[in-house]
């Protein structure tokens, strides 16, 4: 019998989280960079190993993420509108008020 919740069951997880071990601050060069500004002043940053991932390549530039994260639905977006505007006028729905004046009776009252 199936049961709903995954009661009893094991499963493997979704995703394997990987270890932090793989990260290496001197595959960061920029962050080798700030380790010895700090160190200059006596400073030490014990978690800047936890930012090398940002610097590897396979996860794209600082802009490239910060794009793909603004635009990443954008064509969704413009699919949905597209879809929207031909419905409504196919069932002729229409937003504007001032389009629903008959020009011909305006223009017989003056």
């Amino acid at each position: 019998m199936l049961t709903m919740g995954g009661h009893g069951h094991h499963h493997e997880p979704l995703y394997k989280i990987p270890s932090a071990d793989i990260y290496k601050l001197e595959d960061a060069p920029e962050l080798v960079k700030l380790q010895e500004k700090l160190a200059k002043k006596g400073l030490k940053d014990p978690w800047a190993r936890n930012d090398v991932w940002r610097y590897q390549k396979k996860f794209g530039t600082p802009w490239s993420r910060l794009g793909w994260m603004m635009f990443r639905g954008v064509p969704t977006g413009v699919i949905a509108f597209g879809i929207t505007l031909v419905i409504e006028n196919a069932l002729g729905i229409d937003y504007h008020p001032w389009h629903h004046h008959d020009h011909q009776e305006h223009g017989k009252s003056q």
